[in-house]
């Protein structure tokens, strides 16, 4: 390819990118002067590619909306963002119905790299590794891919929708919703909104998510202020209904606190006093002093005890468990056994 040739398909794939792009900015990028990037626009426009010419002290050039992309092409750098995407999606869980979508977009990919990328992508992609290889919780389903793009269009508009879902049970309901976002977490992805039929907050798994259907006529709505959707997901996570329900104090900061009981698992609230029965006065909060060591209420819900001993060992710091008495009885049994652990002398055969 000629020197020329790739500069003109350069400055294609730069109005690919959207927007106005100024004579100045499309020479600067191409390392050419202004009157040689307006020869590459009349060229561009030769084969019939809809390019826009904007008069004025903010004008430039820009595709017409609407022009249909002509076939991909991908750097290097380019290629390998695509094939590393498609292969933590598959790994995450992260994927449509369609599971074998990405390994076919990838092996089209690959087919149509020169010979030194493809090898060298191959390399890269044979010795990558992931920590996490479990890919999809267990009982999770992968969402349709028609469900996912029909709710991600109702959450750009702000229209309402019909979904059917299935609960966990696997009951069948039909009911009106407001999406306010989409969110990916742990494998699976859930959509967050409002569910008017009820009148409250909920979030939805997509993979049990069966149909989503337009309301015709229906306005846009509006999102109520307050916390994003990701906020709402994880505090939904924090606040579900399990066996138990624990609630504890902690004295230290938030910071402390989240990097083992993040929010998805716990709630964390700010007490009005410092408790009498501690060693020390702690600071109290202040808007001056985020940060402060204080003593904290952690509420959280479990369906099982057993790993929260070995997370307050881990936290390290001090605490005072409210409920539940199990609680209290499993980290009393933990701390037995580090004493008789460490008190043991070591035997020599």
């Amino acid at each position: 390819m000629s020197r020329p040739t790739g500069r003109v398909l350069a400055l294609l794939e730069l109005l690919l990118s959207g927007g106005t792009r100024t004579v100045a900015e499309l020479a600067d990028r191409l390392g050419v002067d202004g009157r040689t990037v307006r020869r590459y626009v009349d060229q561009l426009v030769d084969l019939d590619v809809p390019v826009e010419t904007l008069r004025g002290r903010y004008g430039g050039y820009r595709l017409s909306p609407g022009y249909r992309l002509p076939p991909l092409m991908f750097s290097d750098d380019e290629a390998l963002a695509v094939l590393l995407g498609l292969v933590a999606g598959r790994r995450a869980g992260l994927t449509t119905a369609q599971d074998t979508a990405g390994e076919t977009a990838a092996a089209k990919i690959r087919r149509v790299l020169p010979p030194h990328v493809a090898h060298r992508l191959g390399t890269l992609l044979e010795s990558l590794d992931f920590t996490d290889r479990s890919g999809r919780p267990d009982g999770s389903e992968p969402p349709d891919a028609g469900v996912l793009l029909a709710l991600a269009d109702a959450v750009r508009h702000r229209r309402p929708v019909r979904i059917r879902y299935g609960d966990r049970a696997g009951r069948r309901t039909e009911r009106t919703f407001h999406p306010y976002g989409i969110v990916a977490h742990a494998g699976r992805w859930y959509v967050t909104g409002r569910d008017a039929d009820l009148d409250e907050d909920r979030t939805f798994r997509l993979d049990r998510v069966a149909d989503v259907r337009a309301l015709p006529g229906a306005g846009p709505f509006e999102e109520p202020p307050g916390p994003g959707p990701v906020e709402r997901v994880l505090s939904g996570f924090a606040t579900a209904e399990y066996r138990y329900e624990v609630t504890l104090r902690v004295h230290g900061t938030v910071e402390q606190i989240r990097a083992h009981l993040p929010a998805s698992v716990a709630t964390v609230a700010s007490l009005e006093q410092p408790e009498p029965d501690s060693d020390s006065d702690p600071e109290p909060a202040t808007d001056r002093n985020p940060s402060a060591e204080r003593w904290l209420r952690v509420e959280l819900r479990a369906e099982r005890l057993d790993w929260l001993p070995r997370t307050l060992a881990a936290l390290d710091r001090p605490f005072v468990i409210e409920r539940p008495d199990e609680l209290r009885d499993l980290v009393l049994a933990l701390a037995d056994r580090l004493t008789a652990c460490a008190r043991a002398t070591a035997h020599r055969s």
